[in-house]
C-alpha cells in the first residue's frame, strides 16, 4: 500500500485522461506523473531525501495535490499546515516536526521571514504561486522545469507518509503519524462502500491540510479519478464549478452543507451531475440533510465517522439510511457501523465490552491506527492502549451494530468540522489580564454545529467585553478556537473535589436537545 500507487495505475490505465483541473490550468495523468517526477527529482537535488520532514502551507490547489504525491514519491515525510493557525502555532508545528523544508504559495509566501526567525530547522524555502517569485525562496515551477525526473522511491506499508497536527488538550497540537497503509486502508474501506464510481469528478472544497479532504485525495488517487480545486470554499463558487464541470463527488462538513443550502441563488445551478456527497466531522441534523437532498436530487448522502487518528475512518453510514423510507428506524441519529477494514467496540473504564445498548467510550482497532503522537510516547501509550484506539468518544452500539455517540469523554468542540481542545482555547483566555477564571464549552450554532463559548470570572476593578477577548485570544490561537460567545460568572461551578463542573455550565444551552454534542 503507496500513496503513489494510484497514479502508477492511472498512468498505466489512462495517460492521456485529465487528471487535475485548478482554474485554466488542465493536465493529464501522463503529465502529471512527469510533474510529480520532476519536482521529486528538484527536491532531491536541493539535498532532501527520504524521511525527510516537508511541510505545505497553501490553499487548495493542483499544485497541493503534485507536492502530496512528490513528497511520497521522494520518500519524505509531509506536515500539512492547518493556515488558519496563528503564526505560533505554524512555526510550533514546524519546530515540533523538525521540518526541514516548506512549501508556500501567494497567499502564505509573506510568513517565511517570520519562519525564518522562529523555526531554525527550515533551510528550504519553495514557493508554489503564480506571482513574482518572493526573495530567498526556490520556485517549484523552475525546478520542474529544470529538474530530471526521479524513480518513485516506493515507499509503503508502515513508512511514514505524513504528520497530521491536530489541537492539542495541554495547549500544544499533537502531531498525528500516520503511515501510507493507514491512508490507503481507509480509502479503500470508502471505495468499498461504493463510493467515487469510475469516471468520478472530485472538488477540492475542504482545506487540503484536513484530514477529511485527505480522505477525498486518497480515494481519488486510488481510484484514478479527476481532481477539481477550489482555494477557499463558497457556496457560489462550488455551485458554480459543480455545474460547469460536471462534478460527481463531494465531501463536506455540515458547516459547509448549510451555507449551501442557505444559498439564496442555489436552485439556480444545475446539480444533476452530483451522486455523492460524503459529509463528517460533525453529524447533521435530519432537516438540513433533507435540503441538501431537495438541492442535489441525483446524489446520495453518506456519512463517516471518525479522527485523525484513525485515518478519519472509523464508522459510515450508508446511503439508504439517509432515505426517508428509512428513517423510522432511527438510525440516521447514529454515526453507522464500522467500516470493512476497523473493529469497533464500547468499553468500559477497564477496557471490557459493555452490552449493546449501553454506554461507555468508543474504541477502535485496525490497519489505520496512527503509529502515535510525534514526540509525545506517554499520550502515545495512552491514546493506543492494548493496540486500540481509545477515541474519548462515548456512546453505544445497537443490536445491528450502528453507533450512537452520546458525549465526549475528551473536553473537546468540534466546530465547522473543526476540533477545537477547550484547554487551549482556556490557556489563552487566561492570559488576558481581565480574567481571573474561566472554563470553555461547546454550545449549539446552527451553521457550525458547535461554537466556542467561554464563561469567564473578571477580576475586581476589571471589564471585558466579547470583542475584546475574541481579539486577544486571535493573537494566540487560530480564529476558529477564538470564542463567539461569552457570559460572566461571580464563580464557576466547582465540584467537591474542586473540578469546574462544565456539565452545569452546558446544561442551559443542551436542556431541550436530544444530544449534549453536535
Amino acid at each position: 500500500m503507496q500513496f503513489t500507487q494510484g497514479l502508477h495505475r492511472a498512468v498505466q490505465q489512462h495517460p492521456e485522461a485529465i487528471a487535475t483541473v485548478c482554474g485554466d490550468r488542465r493536465q493529464s495523468f501522463g503529465q502529471l506523473r512527469e510533474r510529480v517526477g520532476k519536482l521529486a527529482g528538484g527536491l532531491a537535488a536541493q539535498g532532501l531525501g527520504p524521511g525527510d520532514r516537508i511541510a505545505i502551507l497553501a490553499l487548495n490547489s493542483d499544485r497541493y495535490l503534485e507536492a502530496y504525491l512528490a513528497i511520497a514519491w521522494l520518500g519524505a515525510v509531509v506536515n500539512p499546515i492547518n493556515f488558519r493557525w496563528s503564526a505560533e502555532e505554524v512555526t510550533y508545528s514546524l519546530n515540533d516536526s523538525n521540518s526541514t523544508a516548506i512549501l508556500l504559495d501567494d497567499q502564505f509566501a509573506a510568513m517565511a521571514s517570520d519562519i525564518r526567525e522562529k523555526s531554525p530547522s527550515v533551510a528550504h524555502y519553495f514557493f508554489q504561486g503564480d506571482g513574482d517569485l518572493p526573495e530567498g525562496m526556490v520556485s517549484t515551477e523552475a525546478m520542474i522545469a529544470d529538474s530530471a525526473a526521479i524513480d518513485d522511491a516506493e515507499a509503503s506499508g508502515d513508512t511514514l507518509f505524513g504528520i497530521f497536527y491536530t489541537g492539542g488538550t495541554t495547549g500544544r497540537p499533537k502531531g498525528v503519524m500516520l503511515s501510507h497503509a493507514n491512508l490507503f486502508s481507509s480509502g479503500l474501506a470508502l471505495l468499498s462502500e461504493g463510493l467515487l464510481a469510475e469516471g468520478a469528478k472530485g472538488l477540492h472544497a475542504a482545506p487540503m491540510f484536513h484530514l477529511a479532504d485527505m480522505m477525498l485525495t486518497t480515494c481519488l488517487v486510488i481510484r484514478g479519478g479527476q481532481h477539481h480545486f477550489l482555494p477557499a470554499f463558497r457556496p457560489d463558487s462550488l455551485l458554480q464549478m459543480v455545474a460547469s464541470e460536471s462534478i460527481t463527488d463531494l465531501l463536506l462538513v455540515p458547516a459547509m452543507l448549510q451555507a449551501i443550502v442557505g444559498f439564496e441563488g442555489a436552485k439556480q445551478f444545475d446539480t444533476t451531475s452530483v451522486k455523492s456527497i460524503m459529509y463528517g466531522a460533525s453529524p447533521a441534523a435530519e432537516t438540513l440533510l433533507d435540503g441538501v437532498m431537495n438541492l442535489f436530487t441525483s446524489a446520495s448522502l453518506t456519512q463517516v465517522y471518525g479522527m485523525t487518528e484513525t485515518a478519519a475512518v472509523m464508522t459510515v453510514l450508508p446511503a439508504a439510511t439517509h432515505l426517508p423510507e428509512n428513517r423510522q428506524l432511527g438510525r440516521l441519529r447514529s454515526g453507522g457501523r464500522s467500516a470493512c477494514h476497523v473493529q469497533v467496540r464500547i468499553v468500559d473504564d477497564q477496557d471490557r465490552e459493555r452490552p449493546r445498548g449501553e454506554v461507555g467510550e468508543i474504541i477502535a482497532r485496525g490497519p489505520n491506527l496512527m503509529q502515535g503522537y510525534l514526540n509525545k510516547p506517554e499520550a502515545s501509550e495512552e491514546a493506543l492502549k492494548g493496540g486500540w484506539m481509545h477515541t474519548g468518544d462515548v456512546g453505544y452500539m445497537d443490536d445491528n451494530g450502528y453507533v450512537f455517540i452520546v458525549d465526549r469523554k475528551k473536553d473537546m468542540i468540534i466546530s465547522g468540522g473543526e476540533n477545537v481542545y477547550c484547554a487551549e482555547v482556556e490557556n489563552a483566555v487566561l492570559k488576558h489580564p481581565a480574567v481571573a477564571a474561566c472554563a470553555v464549552i461547546g454550545i449549539p450554532c446552527d451553521d457550525m454545529g458547535e461554537k466556542v463559548h467561554a464563561a469567564v470570572v473578571v477580576k475586581p476593578d476589571h471589564t471585558l467585553e466579547l470583542d475584546e477577548l475574541y481579539a486577544h485570544c486571535k493573537q494566540l490561537v487560530a480564529g476558529y478556537k477564538c470564542p463567539r460567545s461569552m457570559n460572566i460568572l461571580d464563580a464557576l461551578p466547582l465540584s467537591g473535589a474542586g473540578k469546574v463542573l462544565k456539565t452545569e455550565l452546558r446544561k442551559p444551552y443542551w436542556q431541550d436537545k436530544e444530544r449534549m454534542v453536535s
